[in-house]
């Protein structure tokens, strides 16, 4: 394992991503604005169950200044259980519909470890698929993404959704996390992805101590030479340590998003695009001074 501990620079990794025949490009950090259809993920200004509640949130993000909008219709809070395939397609795919024959243009990506609703939500329009797995809970994941030709997030999570929490332990979180994306980028690679974009997974088997040291590290993961994702909106990282609620976690979140940036992320994935967005313009008036 090729392992390398790299100067901590500002610049995230350069990458354009290609899904049908489109462009987007991520060399300059980008917003993708979360909306869950689901009726339990863990913040509740993130939910959108209803056509119109679906549209309104989904123009209000775009309007602010999101690249990618990421929907999903299962929670992966910690202790989640699933709802089952079906019904996670009920809940992806008309939202899927509806935002892009409303917004054409907009780029979706699909939150999902199944690769079953990958398929059908890639088919509905979505051009990324975003695996809180990195592959490792649906077998037929990597190949069903090559064969979509759709850029692919694999993210490092320890166990399941619903064991995650109870006792993570690393010899070295940052080490140990940086082997496990390094092999899920390889076999991503192998199963014939193109375009592989990497997260950490803050909050996914991590304790406090976890996330924080990976946050302080990760410039590290530019090794790996990928684009990289932070998703670290009003997660328990943030709200714990500050001893509030997700819903008073704006704040805190976004300090973090600019330590992310710091350490070369290329895509925050925020519930508050416009404050997101608004961090990332004074990150680049920063390392531009």
């Amino acid at each position: 394992m090729a392992w390398m501990r790299v100067k901590n620079t500002p610049f995230p990794v350069g990458a354009l991503l290609q899904s049908g025949g489109r462009l987007l490009c991520v060399e300059k950090p980008v917003v993708m604005g979360i909306l869950n259809a689901t009726p339990d993920s863990f913040y509740k200004g993130s939910r959108a169950t209803a056509e119109k509640q679906i549209l309104q949130r989904a123009e209000d993000m775009l309007a602010a200044g999101a690249a990618i909008l990421d929907i999903g219709g299962a929670s992966t809070r910690p202790g989640a259980k699933a709802p089952g395939i079906i019904t996670e397609m009920r809940r992806v795919v008309p939202a899927i519909e509806a935002i892009l024959k409303r917004f054409p243009e907009s780029w979706i990506s699909i939150d999902t470890y199944h690769a079953q609703v990958a398929a059908a939500a890639v088919d509905a329009g979505a051009a990324i698929v975003n695996d809180i797995s990195g592959g490792l809970l649906d077998e037929k994941m990597l190949r069903t993404v090559a064969d979509l030709k759709v850029p692919y997030i694999a993210m490092h999570m320890q166990e399941t959704p619903e064991t995650m929490q109870r006792n993570p332990v690393y010899e070295d979180v940052v080490l140990d996390v940086f082997e496990i994306l390094q092999q899920r980028y390889l076999a991503a690679r192998e199963a014939g992805i193109r375009d592989v974009i990497l997260d950490v997974g803050f909050g996914f088997g991590k304790t406090l101590e976890h996330n924080y040291t990976l946050l302080r590290d990760m410039a590290d993961f530019r090794a790996l030479g990928c684009p990289l994702l932070a998703g670290i909106s009003r997660k328990g990282m943030i709200w714990k340590a500050l001893d509030i609620t997700a819903n008073e976690a704006l704040n805190g979140t976004t300090a973090a998003h600019i330590l992310a940036l710091q350490g070369g992320a290329s895509i925050l994935r925020a519930h508050d695009v416009k404050e997101a967005v608004e961090a990332v313009r004074i990150w680049q008036l920063y390392v531009a001074a």
